[in-house]
């Protein structure tokens, strides 16, 4: 059976991303591989082995257009509210908690972008979101 290993963004300030994933998620520097034209940088946190591979473009000044194609990463959180609070006094500028429930189903969950526009999910851990 197949298991996820990673997500691969492509990042313009590969500083300001740094930053972000650390400060908003816990995220640090796994593995760094340095190529002549572009860097990979593996981010990893604490709980998993799962990873976010920055690639960085060394010739890359424009922001990148997400088009209409991309979706977004999601993470659960033990403390929804504290996490959001926690990001929004770091100036991270997350989005209202919103909360979706169909039947038994049952979300809470915002959304913050990260420095290059990408969306990430935050969900509140339990359910199906462990």
């Amino acid at each position: 059976m197949a298991r996820p290993i990673h997500q691969m963004i492509r990042v313009r300030d590969e500083g300001a991303s740094l930053d972000f994933y650390r400060e908003a998620f816990g995220l640090t520097e796994a593995v760094r591989l340095p190529f002549d034209d572009f860097t990979l940088i593996y981010l990893r946190g604490p709980e998993d082995d799962f990873e976010v591979e920055l690639t960085v473009n060394h010739d890359r000044d424009a922001a990148y257009e997400l088009g209409d194609g991309y979706g977004h990463l999601a993470v659960s959180v033990d403390d929804l509210d504290a996490e959001r609070a926690r990001m929004d006094a770091a100036g991270l500028a997350p989005g209202d908690v919103k909360e979706l429930v169909n039947g038994d189903f049952r979300a809470r969950y915002f959304f913050i972008r990260d420095p290059d526009g990408y969306a990430i999910e935050v969900l509140q851990r339990g359910g199906r979101f462990v």
